[in-house]
């Protein structure tokens, strides 16, 4: 999305850099924005800030740039998009078979809600503390909410990296 704030980007690198490391000689993958992600049996597309996949990616034709099998799926909530994040378009993402993870991370404070697929349910995990550590089981992956949260005004050390 044109125009985010500082601590919107830095949540976005942060969270992809952190599951990107976790990763790396892994199965799986793991998606900024520039991958679009098909929902649904239509042709509605969304782009959210970060997905991943646990195994291979399934890509909708040639030119390689639509996900259709996200294991997980994130989005910084931004005050112009936060109602719709949380309304429609998470509700079409609940439409994606494959999404075991849908995560929300507030950008205004320290706050991730985690949604994770149980049978037909979806179990709501709220963590506030940068010691709180996100656990992404659909991609094998804990990542430290002090490591999402770095070098924003919510940091370690008012915006210091964590070590």
């Amino acid at each position: 999305m044109p125009g985010t704030s500082r601590s919107h980007n830095l949540i976005v690198m942060n969270l992809s850099g952190e599951i990107w490391s976790l990763l790396r000689g892994k199965r799986g993958e793991v998606y900024t924005s520039d991958m679009r992600v098909r929902v649904g049996q239509g042709w509605r597309y969304t782009y959210p800030e970060i997905s991943a996949v646990r195994d291979e990616p399934l890509l909708e034709d040639a030119e390689l740039d639509t996900l259709l099998n996200p294991s997980m799926i994130a989005e910084v909530l931004s005050p112009s998009t936060e109602n719709y994040d949380r309304g429609e378009k998470f509700a079409a993402y609940r439409q994606i078979e494959s999404l075991q993870d849908d995560v929300l991370i507030s950008q205004d404070r320290v706050r991730v809600e985690l949604f994770t697929k149980r049978g037909e349910d979806w179990v709501r995990t709220e963590l506030i503390g940068l010691q709180d550590v996100l656990r992404l089981e659909s991609i094998g992956c804990d990542v430290p909410l002090s490591g999402i949260y770095a070098k924003t005004p919510f940091g370690v050390g008012q915006g210091e990296p964590h070590n």
